[in-house]
C-alpha cells in the first residue's frame, strides 16, 4: 500500500511530464483502481502491454524524482510545518497561516 501511495504522490507531481498514454494508463490503474485486464480492454491493447506501460511509467516517475526531488522537498516542508504548528499552538494567527500553507501544498 505504501508503494502505491508513493506512486500516486509522484504521479500527482510529475504527471505533466509523462506522455498522454502513460498518464491515462496510470490514472486508470491508481486513481480508478482498474485491473490490468480492464485497462487493456479499454485501451485496446494486451494485458502485458498495460503492465509494461505501468512499469516503464513508474520507472520514469522515480527517475524524475531522483533528478528533481520535489516529493522529498514537499515531505520535508510538511514535516517542518507540523513541528512549527506544535510550537505555536498558543497562537491562533500563526496556526491559521500554517494551515493555509499546508493547503497550498
Amino acid at each position: 500500500m505504501a508503494k502505491d501511495l508513493e506512486h500516486t504522490i509522484l504521479y500527482d507531481i510529475y504527471s505533466p511530464l509523462l506522455t498522454e498514454k502513460q498518464r491515462d494508463t496510470l490514472d486508470l490503474y491508481y486513481n480508478e483502481d482498474l485491473s490490468l485486464g480492464e485497462i487493456a480492454e479499454v485501451s485496446g491493447v494486451t494485458r502485458q502491454a498495460v503492465m509494461g506501460c505501468i512499469h516503464k511509467s513508474e520507472q520514469h516517475l522515480y527517475e524524475l524524482e531522483e533528478q528533481m526531488g520535489l516529493a522529498a522537498r514537499l515531505r520535508t516542508i510538511s514535516t517542518r510545518l507540523s513541528e512549527l504548528e506544535g510550537k505555536l499552538a498558543d497562537s491562533p494567527e500563526c496556526l491559521r497561516i500554517i494551515n493555509e500553507i499546508k493547503e497550498l501544498l
